[in-house]
């Protein structure tokens, strides 16, 4: 079994919405932000080998949208989906399975090209994508609050196509991936569980973006059910820390990964930050 970092690039979004109620002096200190408000934040893949199988988490926000939509997100960075799965000798055809934690734009813009003739196909051909049925249905009939964040050109053309697949709470890729499911961030959304020969790692997705989001009350304001959220991360935050797991940080553009630890105060604080795999890829 193997796990690789995929960096597919950069975005920005304004800092008071990606950190709810809690004060600008407060976020400032972790994630700085330019004379627009505007922070950086990544938009971190995650790519598990494990046998015959190559299973990505998440495909960014891809390129297929209009000038006029990326000039909304001021993407930058050196990475594209493409050029990191090729730093690992892999291909689109390559990848067997991708997981997507849930459908906002920046998750799973890459899921979906179009191609010369202007059709719109399954970026991996050979994959079988994977979602929960709650996001699908809340995905197709969004509140007004998210509608700008699905985009049904991202997702439509999977169901279309036939690769798509429904999983639940508790199911399993590969015997190693298991799937976890949060309703704070966005209905039936995934932060999975990879269970490594002498580690575990939860992939965090939204529910906690970036290593300044570890606090309970540091809830972003994206979310439709912030109170939600907050229960979900008092349950979650014990048990991470018990197994001294590692969470990887979809959003932080300075830090993929860290381990949790309590502070004097015995709140949850991240510690360990790091943006190379510890374990050599195992």
């Amino acid at each position: 079994m193997k796990v690789h970092i995929i960096h597919s690039g950069n975005f920005k979004l304004d800092g008071g919405a990606m950190f709810g109620v809690v004060p600008k002096v407060l976020w400032q200190k972790w994630v700085p932000a330019d004379e627009n408000n505007l922070c950086n934040w990544s938009m971190r893949c995650l790519l598990v080998e494990v046998e015959d199988r190559k299973i990505l988490i998440d495909a960014g926000i891809g390129n297929k949208q209009s000038e006029k939509f990326f000039g909304h997100y001021y993407l930058n960075g050196d990475h594209s989906l493409d050029s990191s799965l090729s730093k690992v000798g892999l291909n689109p055809s390559d990848i067997t399975d991708v997981l997507l934690t849930h459908l906002h734009f920046d998750h799973c813009g890459g899921a979906v090209i179009r191609n010369e003739a202007g059709e719109l196909k399954p970026k991996f051909p050979n994959a079988v994508y994977h979602v929960t049925e709650s996001q699908w249905n809340h995905a197709n009939h969004p509140n007004d609050r998210e509608r700008p964040s699905f985009l049904v050109e991202n997702f439509v053309p999977l169901m279309e196509q036939g690769v798509l697949n429904f999983v639940a709470e508790g199911d399993m890729l590969a015997n190693c991936i298991e799937i976890k499911v949060f309703n704070g961030h966005t209905i039936g959304m995934i932060a999975p569980v990879i269970h490594g020969p002498n580690y575990t790692m939860m992939y965090m997705a939204d529910l906690i973006p970036a290593a300044a989001h570890v606090p309970v009350n540091y809830v972003i304001g994206y979310d439709v059910q912030p109170l939600v959220t907050m229960d979900e991360k008092r349950e979650i935050l014990p048990w991470l820390l018990q197994k001294n797991a590692w969470l990887f940080f979809e959003h932080d553009a300075e830090f993929a990964l860290a381990q949790l630890s309590l502070n004097e105060k015995g709140q949850f604080i991240a510690v360990n930050r790091c943006n190379d795999w510890p374990f050599d890829g195992n």
